[in-house]
Protein backbone atom coordinates (compact mmCIF):
# COMPACT_ATOMS: atom_id res chain seq x y z
CA UNK A 1 0.00 0.00 0.00
CA UNK A 2 1.28 3.32 -0.81
CA UNK A 3 1.00 6.41 1.90
CA UNK A 4 -1.69 7.71 -0.38
CA UNK A 5 -4.01 5.21 0.01
CA UNK A 6 -3.21 4.78 3.77
CA UNK A 7 -3.31 8.53 4.56
CA UNK A 8 -6.96 8.87 2.60
CA UNK A 9 -8.43 6.22 4.13
CA UNK A 10 -7.03 6.34 7.97
CA UNK A 11 -8.74 8.89 10.28
CA UNK A 12 -6.63 11.06 12.46
CA UNK A 13 -5.11 8.87 14.97
CA UNK A 14 -4.70 6.21 11.96
CA UNK A 15 -7.99 3.81 12.85
CA UNK A 16 -9.62 2.42 9.48
CA UNK A 17 -12.40 4.79 7.87
CA UNK A 18 -15.47 2.86 8.60
CA UNK A 19 -17.73 2.60 5.33
CA UNK A 20 -21.51 1.43 5.45
CA UNK A 21 -22.57 -0.40 2.29
CA UNK A 22 -26.39 -0.98 1.82
CA UNK A 23 -26.72 -3.23 -0.79
CA UNK A 24 -28.58 -6.85 -1.49
CA UNK A 25 -26.70 -8.68 -3.97
CA UNK A 26 -23.82 -10.95 -2.22
CA UNK A 27 -21.64 -10.60 -5.35
CA UNK A 28 -22.05 -6.39 -4.89
CA UNK A 29 -20.93 -6.82 -1.71
CA UNK A 30 -18.13 -8.79 -2.35
CA UNK A 31 -16.79 -6.65 -4.83
CA UNK A 32 -17.08 -3.52 -2.54
CA UNK A 33 -14.82 -5.07 0.07
CA UNK A 34 -12.57 -6.53 -2.61
CA UNK A 35 -11.89 -2.80 -3.58
CA UNK A 36 -12.25 -0.76 -0.07
CA UNK A 37 -10.91 -3.19 2.31
CA UNK A 38 -7.26 -3.37 0.67
CA UNK A 39 -6.93 0.43 0.95
CA UNK A 40 -7.27 0.49 3.96
CA UNK A 41 -11.45 1.43 4.75
CA UNK A 42 -13.27 -1.08 7.02
CA UNK A 43 -16.47 -1.91 5.23
CA UNK A 44 -19.76 -3.14 7.12
CA UNK A 45 -22.84 -4.60 4.80
CA UNK A 46 -26.70 -3.90 5.81
CA UNK A 47 -28.53 -6.07 3.19
CA UNK A 48 -31.71 -3.82 3.74
CA UNK A 49 -33.33 -0.80 5.14
CA UNK A 50 -34.09 -1.50 8.13
CA UNK A 51 -30.69 -3.34 8.83
CA UNK A 52 -28.78 0.39 7.63
CA UNK A 53 -31.09 2.13 10.10
CA UNK A 54 -29.99 -0.16 12.96
CA UNK A 55 -26.23 0.12 12.57
CA UNK A 56 -26.41 3.61 11.89
CA UNK A 57 -28.24 3.93 15.00
CA UNK A 58 -24.96 2.56 16.81
CA UNK A 59 -22.25 3.80 14.43
CA UNK A 60 -21.40 6.71 12.50
CA UNK A 61 -19.62 6.12 9.19
CA UNK A 62 -17.30 8.14 7.34
CA UNK A 63 -19.68 7.47 4.01
CA UNK A 64 -22.38 5.14 3.18
CA UNK A 65 -22.76 3.21 -0.21
CA UNK A 66 -26.34 3.09 -0.89
CA UNK A 67 -27.94 0.73 -4.02
CA UNK A 68 -31.22 2.31 -5.09
CA UNK A 69 -33.39 -0.47 -5.27
CA UNK A 70 -33.23 -2.66 -1.93
CA UNK A 71 -35.73 -5.69 -1.24
CA UNK A 72 -37.17 -3.62 1.55
CA UNK A 73 -37.96 -0.45 -0.28
CA UNK A 74 -36.28 2.41 -1.66
CA UNK A 75 -33.00 3.43 -0.86
CA UNK A 76 -33.41 7.01 -1.56
CA UNK A 77 -35.55 6.90 1.13
CA UNK A 78 -32.77 6.40 3.51
CA UNK A 79 -31.09 9.46 1.84
CA UNK A 80 -33.72 11.93 2.66
CA UNK A 81 -33.80 10.45 6.27
CA UNK A 82 -30.60 11.21 6.57
CA UNK A 83 -30.73 14.67 5.49
CA UNK A 84 -33.17 15.65 8.08
CA UNK A 85 -30.88 14.03 10.70
CA UNK A 86 -29.88 16.18 13.31
CA UNK A 87 -26.21 15.61 13.07
CA UNK A 88 -22.94 17.58 13.54
CA UNK A 89 -21.56 16.37 10.23
CA UNK A 90 -23.76 15.24 7.37
CA UNK A 91 -22.23 11.84 6.14
CA UNK A 92 -21.89 11.48 2.51
CA UNK A 93 -23.56 9.16 0.53
CA UNK A 94 -22.44 7.96 -2.67
CA UNK A 95 -26.06 5.96 -4.49
CA UNK A 96 -25.16 2.97 -6.64
CA UNK A 97 -27.58 1.43 -8.92
CA UNK A 98 -27.77 -1.19 -12.25
CA UNK A 99 -30.14 1.53 -13.69
CA UNK A 100 -29.20 3.98 -15.92
CA UNK A 101 -31.89 5.76 -16.87
CA UNK A 102 -30.78 9.61 -16.83
CA UNK A 103 -32.82 10.62 -13.94
CA UNK A 104 -31.56 8.04 -12.19
CA UNK A 105 -28.76 10.18 -10.60
CA UNK A 106 -30.77 13.60 -11.05
CA UNK A 107 -33.47 11.68 -8.19
CA UNK A 108 -30.61 10.53 -5.89
CA UNK A 109 -28.76 13.81 -6.11
CA UNK A 110 -32.26 15.15 -5.21
CA UNK A 111 -32.82 13.27 -2.25
CA UNK A 112 -29.39 13.94 -0.94
CA UNK A 113 -26.88 11.48 -2.41
CA UNK A 114 -23.24 13.43 -2.94
CA UNK A 115 -22.71 11.62 -5.74
CA UNK A 116 -24.07 8.42 -7.93
CA UNK A 117 -21.94 5.31 -10.02
CA UNK A 118 -24.03 3.21 -12.08
CA UNK A 119 -23.20 -0.67 -11.68
CA UNK A 120 -21.44 -2.75 -12.99
CA UNK A 121 -19.30 -0.76 -10.46
CA UNK A 122 -15.67 0.10 -11.43
CA UNK A 123 -12.90 -0.17 -9.06
CA UNK A 124 -10.92 2.56 -9.98
CA UNK A 125 -13.76 4.73 -10.04
CA UNK A 126 -15.17 3.55 -7.21
CA UNK A 127 -12.39 4.31 -4.84
CA UNK A 128 -11.74 7.50 -6.61
CA UNK A 129 -15.38 8.21 -6.25
CA UNK A 130 -15.11 7.07 -2.37
CA UNK A 131 -11.89 9.24 -1.69
CA UNK A 132 -12.94 12.42 -3.22
CA UNK A 133 -16.41 12.23 -1.17
CA UNK A 134 -14.09 11.78 1.97
CA UNK A 135 -11.82 14.51 1.26
CA UNK A 136 -14.52 16.70 0.68
CA UNK A 137 -15.80 15.84 4.12
CA UNK A 138 -12.18 16.69 6.35
CA UNK A 139 -11.01 19.68 3.96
Amino acid sequence: MTLGIMSSSMTSNGAPQHLLAVEDVPANLALLHAVLEPAGFQVHDAMTLQEARSLLHAQRPALILLDVRLPDGDGLDLAREMQHRDAPERVPILAISASVLPHERDDALAAGCDAFLPKPLRPAELLTTVRGLLNKTTA
